[in-house]
């Protein structure tokens, strides 16, 4: 490939505006006099904050702390949500689909922010309409993902509701077919039924399928327990739309669907379809720099590019979950950095042995980190195994339905945690601990010194390792 002939117009062009492009910007250049610039087609903000976490988010939380208070004697009979305040709240923390505010801190931090649709035109260039930009050291592709729409009968012509219509939505729909099984299914079919929606929800396999079978089996009780009909393994054949209409995002996009299931029709207002999504490269001028495909290494580099070309994000194909995401962007801005100041790649710490954490912000919530059983005996790890109940001093106390799971994973040769899943109501907040022990690969022996505060949640950690510590002394 051709090097370009133009002068360098920044040192570092980053090609998607969201947390993960924000990050890679920043960290490239924070502490020099390097510049960068963000170019983003869209929000500034990505998806994350104007159609996926954020916004997800705002939806499920006034559905968990009404289920708090259901659980909690004395608050008296709680009544249905308040629909309209909540979608408030909800635009509250979108900024109304506004970016000024991430537009002024990328300009804050010394970014310039580019509107436009960006493609590689070759080594270090990037071409944004009838600009072109060219990167003094470094070019990093963050562009993200986009749904991945299954090839079912009918499906296209309905303009059936994706993850933006369900996060972004102007009304709730009486009854709605979600089709997937994944995080994106469960939590919309979470908050849709929470807001009054009757939910049918069709997997083509099981709920969840990378978390622990356990994690999976109390999501589905805890959707069933919430009016949802689920139905698993699924065969979904057909879609037909009365008058389909391009009505916009979050409205419905026409007359009722009837969708066949299993060789049965189901009949409902929307559908939404949340089956996975693939990383967002079409268009994006691969080519002209000699790839098909974009592959990364554990500093973010992308492979077959000679130094200059970095990755992270959905677009890397690594996770797709901001944190992780973001994490990925911040290792690659600290390499461009490290190596435009005389340095090299390998002085910063790649990401290829650091666990993944995720939640899925259902009723009850799963927190993971780490690796599941599976994955470790898959991976010829000898396997020690604790599942306990969730139900402490300190959980007990914080509602009265407090059951769970905790479900820890063991290297018994290393004598480490190599994973941990926590299913049950706001596990979410107990799972940094966890990813330290696992992510600092502390001995089993010495996380028994970390001695939990009484009456907390954290207890579940001293009965983790005094399950364990049964276990070997049976043995």
């Amino acid at each position: 490939m051709a090097a370009s002939a133009s002068e360098p117009t920044h040192d570092v062009i980053v090609i998607g505006g969201g947390p993960v492009g924000e990050n890679a910007a920043q960290y490239a250049i924070q502490g020099s006099d390097r510049t960068a610039a963000l170019v983003e087609a869209e929000l500034v903000g990505g998806e994350c904050s104007y159609w996926a976490c954020m916004p997800s988010k705002a939806l499920l939380v006034p559905a968990a702390v009404r289920s708090l208070a259901q659980h909690m004697p004395g608050l008296g009979e709680q009544a249905p949500l308040d629909v309209d305040a909540v979608l408030a709240r909800r635009d509250a923390f979108t900024s109304g689909w506004d970016d000024a505010g991430q537009v002024a801190w990328a300009e804050g931090v010394g970014i310039e922010v580019v509107r436009g649709r960006a493609r590689l035109a070759g080594e270090r260039t990037v071409v944004v309409g009838d600009r072109t930009l060219v990167a003094r050291h470094a070019v990093v592709l963050a562009t993200g993902s986009v749904p991945a729409e299954p090839p079912i009968d009918g499906l296209a012509d309905a303009l059936p509701w994706g993850s933006r219509d369900a996060t972004a939505m102007h009304e709730v729909p009486g009854s709605i077919l979600v089709v997937g099984g994944g995080v994106v299914a469960c939590e919309a079919a979470t908050w849709l039924a929470a807001l009054g929606a009757h939910v049918t929800l069709a997997a083509r396999g099981g709920l969840l399928a990378r978390l622990e079978p356990e994690a999976a089996a109390a999501v589905e009780q805890g959707l069933r327990d919430a009016g949802v009909d689920v139905r698993l393994h699924a065969d979904v054949q057909r879609v037909r739309r009365e008058a389909p209409a391009a009505t916009g995002t979050g409205h419905v996009h026409g007359g009722a669907v009837t969708t066949t299931i299993d060789g049965v029709d189901v009949t409902t207002d929307e559908i939404l379809v949340a089956t996975g999504r693939r990383p967002a490269t079409g268009d994006l001028g691969l080519e002209t720099v000699g790839l098909d495909a974009v592959a990364v290494d554990g500093r973010q580099r992308v492979a077959g590019v000679d130094g200059w070309l970095y990755a992270a994000g959905d677009v890397a194909g690594r996770w797709q979950l901001t944190h992780m995401g973001k994490h990925e962007a911040r290792i690659a801005g600290e390499v461009i950095g490290r190596i435009a100041d005389g340095g090299h790649a390998h002085d910063v710490v790649g990401v290829d042995e650091d666990p993944l954490t995720q939640v899925v912000f259902t009723d009850p919530e799963v927190a993971a980190v780490g690796i599941t059983q599976a994955e470790a005996e898959d991976a010829g790890i000898r396997v020690e195994r604790v599942a306990i109940d969730l139900a402490v001093a300190g959980t007990s106390l914080a509602r009265d339905d407090a059951g769970g799971t905790v479900i820890a994973i063991v290297d018994a040769d290393r004598d480490v945690l190599v994973g941990v899943t926590l299913v049950g109501h706001g596990v979410a907040e107990l799972l940094h601990a966890a990813t330290v022990a696992v992510a600092a690969r502390v001995p089993i022996p010495r996380l028994w010194h970390a001695v939990p505060a009484y009456p907390t949640a954290s207890e579940i950690w001293l009965r983790v390792v005094e399950d364990l510590r049964r276990q070997r002394r049976a043995d």
